[in-house]
Formats: C-alpha cells, structure tokens, sequence
C-alpha cells in the first residue's frame, strides 16, 4: 500500500456506513490528501468505486487481503 495521510477502520460496519465514515473523514482532509480505509463488507467494493466517481476522489488502490477490504482514496 501506498503512503496515506489518514485511515478510517470500518471493520464490521455494513452498507452504507463505511461510505458515511469516509465522507465524513474526507470532509475534514485537505485537497490531496490520501485516506486509507479498511472494511469487511464485500459489498463495499463497489461502493467505494462508486463513491469515487460521484465524488470526484480518486480510488487509487482497492485490495482485498484475509477478508479485509483496503482503499486508498485521494481527497480531490
């Protein structure tokens, strides 16, 4: 994984609250900065891609390791 700024471990938390979690982190990060979340809802993959796209952040990594899902998300 990349270097990131802050992370966000949304472990355990279902749709949609490690999206709401994010929003809420990223509102009080600067431009540029890079938020790295960890959650274990499957269905979170897609949100995250999602999200990006509606947000205008970019999704600069998205893995899945030991049933963990990680995104590195770059404030826009």
């Amino acid at each position: 994984m990349a270097d990131f700024d802050q992370e966000l471990d949304a472990s355990g938390l279902n749709c949609p609250l490690p999206i709401l979690r994010a929003k809420k982190t990223l509102n009080a990060m600067d431009s540029g900065q890079v938020l790295h979340v960890v959650a274990t809802d499957p269905g979170s993959v897609k949100d995250f891609d999602a999200f990006a796209k509606q947000t205008g952040n970019e999704l600069m990594e998205s893995k899945e390791d030991g049933g963990k899902f990680h995104f590195l998300i770059k404030k826009g």
